[in-house]
Order: C-alpha cells, then sequence, then structure tokens
C-alpha cells in the first residue's frame, strides 16, 4: 500500500494557479526561480537603499516578472534553435544515407580524368 502511494506521488506535478504544470512544460522551473532570486534581490536592494517597504515591495514583484519571463523567453528560443537544428541533422543524415553510393551522393567525389570521361 505504501509502494502504491509512493508510485502515485512521484506522478503528480505541481501546478502554478492551476494552469501552469512545472514538471511537464520546458523552462517553467527554472524560469519561476530565476524570477524568484530576482524578485528577492530586487525587492532587497531597494529597501537596503531607499527604507520604503511598500515600494520595494512592488519593484520586487516587477523584478520576478521580468526576470521569468526574460529566462522564459531565453530558454524556449534556446530550445526552439535546438530543435531546428537536430531537425536538419536528421535531414541531413537520412539524405546521406538515401543518397550513400550513388551518383546523387553530394560528398562523392567526381573525378574526371584528362581524356574528359568521368571515373
Amino acid at each position: 500500500m505504501a509502494d502504491e502511494e509512493m508510485t502515485e506521488g512521484s506522478e503528480k506535478s505541481f501546478k502554478v494557479l492551476g494552469i501552469l504544470d512545472i514538471k511537464n512544460v520546458p523552462c517553467a522551473r527554472e524560469s519561476l526561480l530565476y524570477g524568484t532570486l530576482g524578485a528577492l534581490a530586487v525587492g532587497l536592494g531597494h529597501f537596503l537603499a531607499t527604507s520604503r517597504v511598500r515600494r520595494s515591495c512592488h519593484f520586487g514583484m516587477g523584478g520576478f516578472v521580468l526576470t521569468t519571463l526574460g529566462c522564459w523567453f531565453y530558454c524556449r528560443y534556446n530550445n526552439a534553435k535546438l530543435r531546428i537544428q537536430q531537425r536538419m541533422l536528421q535531414e541531413a543524415v537520412r539524405n546521406k544515407i538515401l543518397f550513400e553510393s550513388t551518383p546523387f551522393d553530394p560528398g562523392k567525389k567526381t573525378v574526371t580524368n584528362s581524356e574528359g570521361s568521368r571515373s
């Protein structure tokens, strides 16, 4: 019974605001963690500089939003770029396998001898 509860507990995921599944969405976990650290740094830094609590909370929230969105877009951009590179590499390997040892092989060097015939 305890083993079943452990497997069920490990399959559960954490949802933020009931819509963002941290476990299944790429870049979500890192973005939220960096956003939290950014909010703490900005809010605490502003508080130490000005000693205004309410305004420091506003700055902290702004730091959270900006850091989270910045990390999110940066990570998603890199993931999209990586997927495009993987797709191009898969296509190149597929073409290499398909055209290997044929006259259409792009890696095959065509050598012409002095008589003008190809070999």
